[in-house]
């Protein structure tokens, strides 16, 4: 690793958003740790960023836990040097009526989806008000500022994010180290697919016709968000030039929410 290579960390970044964004971040030559449970997936995507030119390595994390998140974290600091760049994008869902809404699934989401971005956090901070440079940029959610029928956790998770990162981008501003939150709307994803069923259950929708009845008539520009619009908006966040940008909670949803 060159000396001057930043090191670049994507939870969850095994398919997906956090695939395109750990691939873009690969080929504006960050040094990239691919983290997901599915160390198969990790790999594909390692893969797919060597076969592009980029450095890539996988690492399994469970970022719900606090001691998987110490272990690995301690461990890529230890051996590449610092965490440079943190995209927290691992997530899931979980679609039901608050009244059923189980309390497991509740505490899951909530787990991974908020207490996982505050552990990862907590992890690079030191480093990064060491080298007085970092960026951290949170993958929230037009559901951190909107609720929907049938995502109680998703969105107070999601509403968490945006308290957080503000909280942080405060606590951090000073060492030079910016924390932001993207808010992506319909993005075709495996998360967004799996849910498809539960939506059209709840709404009273066809499942095969929950993005044409659901989703897209939500979206002013009649289309879906495309992956790699999202994984531009962190590379720029990620970037020298986005230093000045910091507690934001930025929308890019075809203008489905306007604040």
């Amino acid at each position: 690793m060159n000396e001057q290579q930043r090191v670049a960390v994507v939870t969850g970044a095994g398919s997906g958003i956090g695939a395109a964004i750990a691939l873009g971040l690969a080929a504006d030559g960050h040094r990239v740790v691919v983290t997901d449970l599915d160390r198969a997936r990790a790999e594909e995507t390692v893969a797919a960023i060597a076969a592009a030119g980029g450095e890539a390595e996988a690492a399994i994390c469970d970022v719900s836990d606090p001691r998987s998140v110490q272990s690995a974290f301690a461990d890529l600091t230890t051996r590449l040097g610092g965490i440079d760049v943190l995209v927290n994008n691992a997530g899931l869902q979980h679609v039901a009526p608050i009244d059923t809404y189980p309390l497991e699934q509740w505490q899951r989401l909530l787990g991974v989806l908020l207490t996982g971005p505050f552990l990862t956090i907590q992890a690079v901070l030191p480093a990064m008000r060491a080298r007085k440079w970092g960026r951290i940029v949170n993958i929230a959610s037009i559901n951190g500022k909107r609720g929907d029928p049938g995502k109680a956790a998703y969105c107070a998770a999601k509403h968490g994010v945006i308290g957080l990162t503000r909280t942080a981008a405060l606590e951090a501003a000073a060492d030079g180290i910016t924390v932001n939150a993207v808010c992506p709307g319909y993005v075709d994803t495996p998360l967004t697919r799996g849910q498809l069923a539960d939506l059209g259950a709840i709404h009273g929708i066809p499942e095969d016709e929950v993005i044409a009845q659901f989703f897209l008539p939500r979206i002013p520009t009649g289309r879906r968000i495309e992956r790699d619009e999202v994984a531009g908006l962190v590379r720029y966040l990620a970037s020298d030039a986005a230093g000045s940008i910091t507690g934001q909670a930025i929308n890019i949803d075809g203008g489905t929410v306007m604040a």
